[in-house]
């Protein structure tokens, strides 16, 4: 284990925590922003995030490259509600539920705040419409949700996180995608 790695690995979660939680308080979520990814520093998580980390993107991509799977991925993924892949069951006729609203506007926050750490300053308001779009595991996201994604990153796109990202805006476009609630 190279210490550098670990120091950097250690930085990218802290830095990425405090950006979903700023953007938490924002969304009228700071509970959800103070807690989010506390997982990433169990042992099966950080370890194996110090090992393939590289600074540019999650290590548990670069993991899954070289082992077809991450350990880190299939235990983070189960014990964090703002992943959609956490309310997706084989099991159930409806395969993809609803995600409850607090968990989706801390998807949107993690989204958001995952392409401000590994893009840096080449990030812009229009990546995280573009990553969604390029997305090629939709069909295990609800459609509603979906809907509400969409309309949050085409928002983001055209008007930037500032506006687009607060409790009230977060609620009215839930509301109209999920809830199916028009205003």
């Amino acid at each position: 284990m190279k210490i550098k790695n670990f120091f950097g690995h250690l930085h990218t979660v802290n830095k990425h925590r405090w950006c979903v939680f700023k953007l938490s308080v924002r969304a009228g979520i700071p509970i959800r922003g103070l807690l989010h990814d506390l997982s990433k520093y169990s042992f099966v998580e950080f370890f194996e995030g110090v090992k393939y980390y590289n600074g540019k993107r999650s290590p548990i991509h670069f993991c899954k490259e070289a082992n077809g799977y991450s350990n880190a991925w299939l235990h983070h993924k189960g014990r964090n509600k703002h992943h959609f892949e956490y309310w997706y069951d084989f099991a159930l006729e409806e395969k993809a539920i609803v995600i409850p609203q607090k968990y989706a506007f801390e998807m949107v926050c993690d989204t958001l705040a995952a392409g401000i750490v590994y893009k840096g300053k080449a990030w812009n308001q229009k990546e995280p419409l573009k990553y969604f779009e390029a997305r090629k595991d939709k069909e295990y996201i609800n459609p509603k949700i979906q809907d509400f994604l969409v309309a949050v990153y085409t928002e983001v796109a055209e008007k930037g996180i500032k506006e687009v990202v607060t409790n009230k805006n977060l609620k009215r476009l839930y509301s109209k995608y999920v809830n199916n609630v028009s205003k």
